[in-house]
């Protein structure tokens, strides 16, 4: 049976997006999900064999990448390859068994699907603590013992756990929509987008120019670079970059990565890959 590794517990939209894939892409398959505590450890249990696959949040439209995500799959030594990009619409409930807002006194929830309620949470909770944690579904466990408490997390999650939603939709956004990674040891056999990482040897003048223009000398489009603290010093960065092509079957990606491989400190191919629109959430 093939095991795909989430971001837990039972409810979470990283569990919803890996129910997405598994209807589409592994129709036919007998498949398990497992739910893990956090990011890091779901990645690791991809890149340990634990598991097949592993499904995590990559980047928000609102609030953008998910940092964590980014750090591990940067850290870990696994060849960590994305399979497939899933996107998925994203509508907060407040979930609660106070009946009325005032009584509610602190709201738990992901940091990111905070920042995504930060001004519904402000006009109509101003008085509530924010507590993060480590996924939306976290707090669910124990909210129904809690009176003066609420979560932020999905309709689908309140039914899951019996709990009633006070509030629909939340989000400061009605097209706020989560990308997620299906990530595994194997890579996909085409794609339309591919993802890389790199450091450079020092921080010089010119340096990310340099690499930039080994994909624009080549036509090659960039839709996304982003930049992350390397955690060694103060100003040292690495670079994370979407390439609009497919590694498999374009020699110009295949010479600028030469280039890139032979002036960058250290490279990461997390391969080429496509993007699919899920309805479900």
């Amino acid at each position: 049976m093939l095991k795909i590794a989430h971001l837990g517990p039972t409810g979470t939209y990283t569990e919803a997006a890996a129910l997405a894939y598994a209807q589409t892409a592994l129709s036919g398959t007998d498949f398990c999900l497992q739910p893990y505590a956090n990011i890091a450890r779901t990645l690791q249990a991809v890149a340990s064999g634990e598991a097949i696959l592993g499904i995590v949040p990559a980047e928000n439209s609102i609030e953008g990448s998910v940092t964590m995500t980014a750090d591990t799959i940067w850290q870990l030594d696994a060849p960590l390859q994305i399979r497939q990009a899933i996107v998925l619409s994203i509508h907060h409930a407040l979930i609660s068994i106070a009946t009325d807002l005032n009584q509610i006194e602190i709201v738990y929830s992901h940091p990111q699907a905070l920042s995504q309620c930060q001004e519904w949470l402000q006009q109509h909770l101003p008085q509530a603590e924010r507590v993060s944690a480590n996924s939306t579904t976290a707090a669910l466990t124990t909210l129904s013992s809690l009176p003066h408490a609420a979560a932020i997390s999905s309709v689908r999650a309140a039914k899951l756990y019996d709990l009633p939603v006070l509030v629909q939709p939340i989000n400061d956004y009605p097209d706020n929509q989560t990308k997620f990674w299906v990530m595994s040891l194997q890579p996909s056999a085409t794609g339309n987008c591919t993802s890389v990482a790199f450091s450079l040897r020092s921080n010089a003048p010119g340096g990310l120019m340099t690499v930039l223009g080994f994909f624009a000398n080549r036509g090659l489009n960039l839709s996304r670079i982003e930049s992350r603290p390397s955690k060694r010093s103060l100003g040292d960065y690495l670079f994370f970059i979407d390439i609009e092509t497919d590694l498999h079957n374009c020699r110009e990606l295949t010479s600028a990565l030469a280039d890139l491989d032979a002036y960058a400190e250290t490279v990461k191919n997390f391969g080429s890959y496509y993007t699919v629109i899920s309805e479900q959430t």
